[in-house]
């Protein structure tokens, strides 16, 4: 026993440990972390980053920041020699509601990286009460819950620092709350998040519905607002305004205690704007330095070389842009600023299209950032050409310099040694613990490929962790499901574009033919992990679609030996952590060129799947690094897919038409076998939308959706040992998307802390 350790946890419980309940230990664990963590904070010296963002999906935090401080293994021993478990007292512990999806994960990673790298970089984000939502299912349809999660136990904390800001006329006060971001053998940096006294979760009615106008009430109740109507769409403004004004005040005030004068605030932070959330700090940056009395136009200067922006997807949606009359009532302060920047763009092109304040009076976020930013960059190598080549030409003909790329990456500490701990130690115990600090050496596995005992326990591994799931799965949903089977997996957001409804109507496909007596290769297990935005009606017609389809087959006794689908309910980091050792066959199929680059890829392929894809986002580099034969392409390429919207003469029609396979599993939707558990609204709404406008072009790739991903089954099935060693390789050709990687190639291009 670790008498240190043991000696500590006595001493916070206040009594011995094995007298404690869970929830005191855990109380106890998250007070020693705390302790540790600050034994590892350091000053700065320099330039610091502040890397600002409206989510950070963290997730649990107490083994993986036992990990990075070296005392994981202590601790649960020590529990353990007093008849507890710590995987039980993790239990205890909330998932932080701080983040939704990729972007939220992968600004988790960052922070880690950078603290690891031994980086002072600090994140800059809100602290939301309830989160998006907690997803439940009533008859197979999504509703929405508060995902409560903030407690007297919880990592964040309260600190005395309140900024003043100015919304609407209206002074509020942001509280800073303060949550360390531990590395692995590195430093401790901080993730600084802010909220209003004022909030009070009581005002939430039915489901997450509350009053928008109520903002002193309501404005950091939840992540993302419903923005369908004027209100919504105005607390976001609302909620992203308090974030960097507090954030600009706050990076301001820590600058100029450590020697800034204002005039050379690009020394001492270097801010990066994490989509288009965060583009107001550049106006109010600008409006406070011009408040210390420095001149306009070198105010923008400073600015400029102060920020940099990165671009995360090309879909209009999220590159936000708002009414002037929206900015006028809510940041009124704000607008004779945007209205100079606006002037100096102008005078930099006579490209309308590149203005701030368009025709229109609409204010486009992206725009500002691009001009008033000293770095551009896209997020995998395909989507920063797109951004170069298409959607962003204009300025980047303008911009030369500034565009450049930063393919992604996942901090694979938390996505291995964390989530899959048995195969960490089986790597360790063959090529060392090096990968732990430096991913490139995983490919020193590359040696095992022909190595049968090794493959042998690899394999059993995986299928541990796939009875793990089987296990979770029917303790939290009540499912059954064949561990033996192939597991395939499509866990992310819920959006047309990357196309769930695609392995829909493959599912439906696969069942046709089971009962038209063709049996599959092998069984299938068809696992969905998604949340779907609370106005994204279609989104939530896939949803119900794929969840009525599960309870088709698992009535029909002449399927459900073959075929098997699974729709995990309130998907987050734990149930990703459960989800991904165990996955054997990662769907990664957006349609090409809309998918910026997707992390949820580079997890599965560390974990030992095999990625079935289209050429889009980071699959373009993943099939680069482990070779042609070790993934499977198909569909589309991303020029046949901008060339198909630039004729504009797509006619999904024609395609169900002409295929009588579509035809009859898009037919399926509403047949009466599915109307006996489904919605007819909601069927007859997702089938039309296949028929007459499949924006995301799901038809024209289906035959080769199903060819592939059959192939892919025949070879799991038919030759064992050949899949081992494509999933061998995937792991060790996962060192290029680690996060450290990721953050060095930031750091040496433009941050330069």
């Amino acid at each position: 026993m670790n008498t240190a350790i043991h000696n500590r946890l006595t001493a916070l419980c206040a009594k011995p440990i094995s007298q404690c309940e869970n929830k005191e230990l855990y109380s106890a664990l998250l007070k020693l972390v705390q302790q540790e963590a600050d034994m590892h904070l350091q000053p700065v010296t320099g330039r610091k980053l502040y890397y600002i963002s409206a989510e950070f999906l963290i997730g649990k935090l107490l083994s993986n920041n036992l990990i990075n401080l070296g005392i994981y293994e202590d601790v649960r021993a020590c529990l353990a020699e007093n008849g507890k478990s710590l995987a039980e007292i993790e239990e205890i512990e909330a998932e932080p509601s701080l983040g939704n999806g990729g972007l939220g994960r992968l600004a988790a990673c960052f922070l880690d990286s950078l603290a690891t790298l031994n980086l002072p970089g600090d994140g800059i984000g809100l602290r939301y009460h309830c989160g998006l939502f907690r997803q439940q299912f009533k008859n197979e349809l999504q509703h929405e819950m508060p995902d409560t999660w903030l407690s007297d136990d919880c990592w964040t904390v309260r600190t005395q620092k309140t900024y003043p800001v100015q919304l609407a006329g209206k002074t509020y006060n942001a509280r800073l709350h303060q949550l360390s971001v531990t590395g692995y053998e590195g430093r401790t940096n901080m993730l600084n998040l802010f909220d209003l006294d004022s909030i009070d979760e009581a005002i939430i009615s039915e489901g997450i519905a509350f009053d928008k106008e109520q903002i002193d009430k309501n404005l950091t109740l939840f992540l993302y607002p419903d923005d369908s109507d004027e209100a919504g769409r105005m607390l976001r403004i609302y909620q992203q305004y308090l974030m960097v004004s507090a954030g600009a005040q706050m990076i301001l005030e820590e600058c100029v205690q450590r020697g800034c004068n204002y005039h050379n605030l690009a020394d001492y932070a270097a801010i990066q704007i994490n989509d288009t959330h965060p583009s107001m700090v550049i106006p109010e940056l600008s409006r406070l330095l011009e408040k210390q009395g420095i001149a306009f136009d070198e105010a923008v200067e400073i600015v400029t070389n102060t920020c940099a922006y990165t671009n995360h997807t090309i879909l209009a949606e999220a590159l936000e842009k708002w009414p002037r009359s929206y900015l006028d009532k809510i940041v009124p302060q704000l607008m004779p600023i945007i209205e100079k920047l606006d002037k100096i763009a102008r005078n930099r092109t006579t490209d309308e299209s590149t203005a701030i304040i368009d025709q229109w009076n609409t204010v486009h976020m992206a725009h500002m950032d691009i001009h008033f930013s000293h770095s551009v960059n896209g997020v995998a190598a395909l989507h920063s050409q797109i951004l170069k080549d298409s959607e962003l030409k204009h300025f980047s003909a303008l911009y030369p310099q500034k565009f450049n790329n930063k393919t992604n990456g996942i901090t694979f500490r938390r996505w291995l040694l964390k989530c899959n701990p048995e195969l960490a130690d089986l790597i360790e115990q063959n090529i060392g613990s090096g990968f732990k600090k430096d991913a490139s050496e995983l490919e020193k596995l590359l040696s095992f490929t022909d190595d049968i005992p090794f493959l042998a326990r690899f394999a059993a591994i995986k299928l541990e962790n796939k009875a793990a799931l089987a296990e979770w799965l029917h303790k939290n949903q009540g499912i059954t499901i064949n561990p033996m089977a192939m597991f395939s997996i499509q866990s992310k957001r819920l959006h047309e574009y990357k196309r769930q409804q695609l392995n829909l109507l493959f599912l439906i496909h696969q069942y046709l033919e089971i009962k038209a007596g063709y049996k599959p290769a092998v069984p299938l297990v068809s696992i969905f992990g998604a949340k779907a935005a609370p106005a994204y009606v279609v989104a939530k017609d896939i949803i119900h679609a794929l969840r009525v389809l599960s309870r088709v087959i698992e009535n029909d006794l002449q399927v459900v030996p073959w075929l098997q689908v699974v729709f995990v309910e309130n998907y987050n980091v734990t149930a990703a952590e459960k989800m991904i050792p165990a996955c054997d066959l990662s769907e990664q199929i957006s349609l090409a060129s809309k998918e910026a680059s997707g992390t949820g890829n580079m997890k599965f392929m560390l974990n030992g799947a095999v990625t079935l894809g289209t050429m889009d986002g980071a699959n373009v580099e993943i099939a680069q690094q482990v070779g042609e034969e070790n993934i499977y392409i198909f569909g589309a390429s991303s020029n046949q897919v901008i060339h198909r919207y630039e004729k504009g003469d797509y006619c999904a029609r024609e395609w169900v038409e002409a295929d009588p396979n579509l035809k009859r599993a898009i037919s399926f939707l509403t047949g009466e076998e599915m109307l006996k558990y489904g919605q007819a609204e909601n069927m007859k709404r997702l089938q039309n939308e296949l028929i007459n406008k499949d924006w995301f072009q799901t038809l024209p790739d289906f035959n080769a959706y199903v060819v592939r991903k059959q192939q892919a089954m025949a070879d799991y099935a038919r030759d064992p040992i050949g899949w081992l060693k494509k999933c061998l390789t995937n792991t060790a050709k996962t060192g290029f998307f680690s996060s450290d990687r990721t953050i060095a190639e930031y750091n040496r291009d433009i941050w330069k802390l």
